[in-house]
This record gives structure tokens, sequence and C-alpha cells, in this order.
């Protein structure tokens, strides 16, 4: 068990200022367009993934959606085609089952398609502690391992394409895991659950197999990072009970911006030239800045990237 000691006295006061700093930052823009490419975005059919798919269909970008809802994605890759002219399909994966997302992998892996940009944006939040039909914690499974399988079985894919960047919406909820990972309590059983920390966790998670995959992915050409998408207004917590829904709806909601900041900020990561060769960094929106020391354990994420491989059937 990690102590949450063992982290707070590696924060520096320099970067709370940074981040205070970056809070205010003026948002980057990409203004070329991205004629032709191919962009694979999870989780697309609202929120951050649909606007970040319209962005980069306005700008000329094939898109590839993975969703685990058919009927909304039949509606959503429609209205691209229609409004942009460009190509939009779709596969369906629900992330809370390893086996759909495992499947998608091998069909992207087997495929001839070249992908140019991978955002995986998928992601849950839960204030009750759920447990998947593959045993796992919920948030943990989709807003992480999903992402871990999808990444892990593509990762030679994206090396022998070149210049793949690939983009994880993560969060500046990672910080809530004071302690770090408890690789030996993903049930949390000798924990308090509660939807901050778990989500917090799954945030840390990965941050942390960020680190293995830029390793991997070094002098490839391939870069890999990390952008906190600031507050907007999602659907992210409306599988929650009615209470925490009107508390969102009443206080959260009401200071959010509108998603298509997050797009703007997802293409700017994925096309501009002033990101060509930045890998491993986390950034809130376009300005980088420092994770919490816990997502920085070198030695955690070790373990993290060998239990993931265990966890995800890729042995």
């Amino acid at each position: 068990m990690i102590s949450v000691n063992k982290y707070l006295k590696e924060y520096k006061l320099s970067q709370m200022r940074a981040m205070r700093k970056n809070k205010k930052a003026e948002l980057k823009e990409c203004l070329e367009d991205f004629n032709g490419k191919l962009v694979v975005i999870t989780g697309a059919t609202s929120g951050i993934g649909y606007y970040t798919a319209r962005k980069y269909a306005s700008h000329g970008a094939n898109l590839l959606l993975i969703n685990r809802n058919e009927e909304k994605s039949i509606t959503v890759c429609e209205e691209i085609r229609q409004d942009f002219g460009v190509e939009c399909e779709y596969k369906i994966a629900d992330f809370a089952h390893i086996s759909e997302v495992r499947n998608v992998a091998y069909e992207l892996l087997d495929s001839k398609i070249k992908i140019d940009v991978f955002i995986h944006n998928a992601g849950v939040y839960s204030t009750k502690k759920l447990f998947t039909e593959d045993n796992l914690e919920l948030v943990f499974q989709v807003d992480y391992l999903g992402f871990f399988i999808l990444n892990y079985i593509l990762k030679d894919k994206f090396k022998a394409n070149g210049k793949t960047r690939v983009l994880l919406v993560n969060s500046e909820g990672h910080r809530f895991a004071l302690s770090g990972l408890d690789l030996d309590d993903l049930e949390w059983e000798k924990h308090h659950y509660s939807g901050l920390r778990s989500y917090g966790k799954a945030k840390t998670a990965q941050l942390l197999s960020m680190i293995k995959f830029d390793e991997y992915f070094a002098d490839s050409g391939v870069s890999i990072n990390a952008m906190h998408p600031g507050s907007v207004k999602t659907n992210m917590g409306e599988n929650n009970g009615r209470s925490y829904r009107l508390f969102k709806h009443l206080l959260i909601d009401r200071s959010a911006k509108s998603p298509e900041i997050s797009a703007k900020a997802l293409y700017y990561l994925g096309v501009s030239k002033e990101m060509e060769g930045v890998s491993g960094k986390f950034l809130r929106l376009t300005a980088e800045e420092e994770p919490a020391p816990h997502a920085l354990d070198r030695e955690v994420a070790g373990e993290l990237w060998d239990l993931s491989i265990k966890l995800g059937g890729l042995e």
C-alpha cells in the first residue's frame, strides 16, 4: 500500500502557481486543414467526442468512430457525411466488455487503414461502486483498461505508420487520487470508494501508462499526449442517481463551457506543426502542465503495465 505522504512531499508551490496560470492561458488554435487524413475517436456520439468529430470533419478529415450505441452512431455518421462531405464510419464496442474492445482492436490491426490521429475519449463517472462482467470496477475498466487494450494491440501499427498522434482525454481529476494507485486493491475492498477517487485513479492509470507507451514509441515518429479538456458541459455522470444529476445540473453545468473548446484543443494537438515531435506530455487544453507526483511514478507505471497486459488478456 502506498502512503499519501510519499507523494505529498513531492508537490511544489511552483506547480500550484503553474496550474492557476494555465487555467487562464489562451487557447492555441490550428487553422490548417486535415484533408483525407483518418481520425479515430472513441465515445463520439455526444459531448467532447461528438464536437471533436465535427471539428476534424470540418477540416476535411475522414472519421472512424468507436461507440457503444449503434443507433446513435448511424445518426452521427449520417449527419457528418451530409454536413461536411467526408467519410464517416463506425464500429461498436462497449468498453464495459473487454472482449468487445479486443475484437475491435484486432479488426483495426488487421485492416489496411492508416490512422493519423487516435483520440481516446470514451469514459464514465460513477458515484456507486459497480463491477463489469469481467469482474473489474467499472470506471477503471471503461476509462483506463479499454484505452490500454486498444493502444497496446495497435502500438506496432502506429509505429509502422510513422507519424500517428495518440491523444488521451484525461483530467485534472487525476489529482484526486492522492495516494496514487492501489494495484493490490482494484476491487476497493481495503479503501473507501467514492466517485471522485475512482475517477482520479483511472485517470492516473492513463497517465502512468502514457509513460510506458511514450518509451515504446521513442524515435518512431509516434507521439502520445494527454489533455485536460477544461470544465465543459457533457453527459458524463448522467448515469448516476437523481441527487447527483441535480447537483450536476444546478452547480457543475452552470459554470461549464461548450465542448467545442475541448474540440479546438484536440484539433490543435492532433494537427498543429507545433506539436510535431512533442510526446509524453499532460496539457490543460493546449498549455503544458506537470501532472501530480503520483502520476509520474515510473516504478508503479511498470507494475501497472504488466498488470494491464494480464487483465486485458494480452499475454
